[in-house]
């Protein structure tokens, strides 16, 4: 008896979505109004990608033909977004200090949020 309970559950696993399941394009997002939470991650070195947190949930930004927006540069990013009115905009960055360091990975996200401006510097491009 318990293993046939145990093969039903084995068969028919649960669905798992990640946050790159849910999308949004950036023209809904204007439309809609103002947005509470907007999330720049740094996904690598010189990557950055943008996240809307609409009911507690991570949506994925993208542009009209539903191509993720990714740029280069954080500023670039902000021109991305300048057409949205975001409440909070965030930057997250994770660390690879226990990837490098050879530690096993913990249950927990070492991602760290910092609150950034939306507003694009005052300073000229060509200092950036």
């Amino acid at each position: 008896m318990f293993f046939k309970a145990y093969r039903q559950d084995v068969r028919t696993p649960p669905v798992r979505r990640t946050i790159y399941d849910m999308k949004i394009p950036i023209k809904k997002l204007a439309a809609d109004g103002p947005v509470m939470k907007v999330v720049i991650d740094s996904v690598d070195l010189s990557l950055y990608i943008a996240f809307a947190v609409i009911d507690g949930q991570e949506c994925l930004i993208t542009d009209s033909k539903g191509g993720t927006i990714k740029t280069r540069n954080l500023l670039e990013m902000k021109k991305q977004l300048e057409g949205l009115s975001i409440a909070e905009l965030t930057l997250r960055q994770r660390s690879a200090y226990d990837e490098m360091v050879g530690q096993p990975k913990w249950g927990c996200d070492n991602a760290m949020e910092v609150g950034i401006s939306p507003e694009l510097y005052p300073t000229p491009s060509w200092q950036h």
